[in-house]
């Protein structure tokens, strides 16, 4: 150990005879703690539960004669992420290092995972699609920006296409999108709906119209009053009996609407932190410039709001992520319904620790992916 280091160790946890305690007390209780979480993840968890039921945490109950459009869905969202990464991050050079240890949790995954021979090969498939597209992104970063965009509405139609069917595939109803396939799905549609809705509203909120500006405050307002589980019932039970008997919603779509509505809200009042703390000197020169309002708005306001809320974006975005646990209140069978009738198993009954533990897993990472990019996006365009 360097002096460095006994340095910083002296000076922060050594430093007087109570920190000294403090420190060694600290020590003992986390190795009790992580040694008893180790003995119990080794010698009592049964984690058949998750082995067995996999598929279901994944895609629940979609018709497993199908699967290869979830693999084509996810092939299709890989290629464009790594893309996108490469674009937005490509001095992030693809060292040795880095690529060896993306070769090993990909090997990782090929061993533990419970897959068959074409779901062992689909998964190599994407993998590769990951590298390559990191590469393309990094190689060709001035030819795909300005189509970046475009390709992601294009594959978010296809997505929508090859998971529900129809226009030459078999349709697939909604009450078989289950687990981690819902969530994302929910999530996704939501984030991408709520954001242009919320920063609507944060300009309606900034307008000089009374009319714009106060509809803006009360939507605002009263969204932000309720809970989202009393908007989700709301959009589930209640929204059906102002509709005619000929007009029946889906329950995916309902429960969109509600994720849409409680989010924008929030999203308008995150940008509109970003809009006040534009300098007013800057809307002025631009319409001394002989710009117009919406031209001022769009090429010199929203840039840098948005730029400087980035944080608290997708912090609301993970926000959503994780609310939508909340759908399985509703009769929505997404990752958390689909580990309740998991635990309903006979073969697993009490599994709890087990399941709950995985599914937490399962969201962390995602979540930690989103704060991890937004952290990367920020420093770029600080750069």
């Amino acid at each position: 150990m360097t002096n460095d280091k006994l340095t910083w160790l002296r000076k922060n946890l050594f430093i007087t005879w109570y920190n000294s305690l403090l420190t060694v007390v600290c020590l003992v209780l986390l190795f009790w703690v992580v040694r008893g979480v180790l003995t119990w993840a080794t010698t009592q968890a049964q984690w058949a539960v998750i082995q067995v039921n996999l598929r279901l945490f994944l895609v629940g109950r979609f018709p497993q004669t199908l699967y290869w459009r979830t693999w084509i869905v996810l092939a299709i969202a890989s290629t464009l992420g790594a893309i996108t990464g490469g674009v937005f991050f490509g001095k992030q050079q693809l060292t040795k290092r880095r690529i060896t240890l993306f070769a090993f949790i990909i090997g990782v995954l090929l061993v533990v995972l419970p897959l068959d021979f074409a779901s062992r090969l689909c998964l190599l498939l994407i993998a590769v699609l990951l590298f390559v597209g990191f590469w393309v992104g990094e190689k060709f970063t001035k030819v795909l920006t300005p189509w970046l965009s475009l390709l992601w509405l294009l594959s978010f139609l296809i997505i929508l296409w090859l998971i529900g069917g129809g226009f030459g595939l078999q349709p697939v109803s909604t009450n078989l999108w289950n687990g981690l396939l819902l969530t994302l799905l929910m999530a996704a549609v939501s984030i991408v709906l709520s954001f242009p809705i919320g920063v609507l509203l944060a300009l309606g909120r900034t307008s000089n119209l009374p009319v714009v500006r106060w509809f803006s405050i009360l939507y605002i307002e009263i969204v932000r009053g309720v809970p989202l589980i009393g908007i989700l019932f709301l959009a589930q039970v209640m929204l059906p009996l102002f509709l005619s008997g000929d007009v029946r919603l889906d329950r995916v779509l309902r429960a969109i609407a509600g994720l849409v509505l409680f989010s924008a809200a929030y999203m308008a009042e995150n940008v509109r932190g970003g809009l006040q703390s534009i300098p007013r000197g800057q809307i002025e020169a631009a319409k001394a410039l002989g710009l117009n309002t919406p031209l001022v708005v769009i090429l010199i306001v929203l840039p840098q709001a948005l730029r400087s809320v980035i944080p608290a974006i997708v912090g609301q975005f993970i926000g959503l992520f994780k609310d939508t646990s909340l759908l399985s209140l509703v009769g929505l069978v997404e990752l958390t319904g689909i580990a309740r009738s998991i635990l309903a198993q006979p073969q697993f009954l009490g599994r709890y620790a087990e399941v709950y533990l995985f599914i937490g897993l399962i969201y962390w990472i995602f979540c930690y992916s989103m704060s991890l990019a937004s952290r990367r996006l920020e420093r770029q365009l600080n750069h």
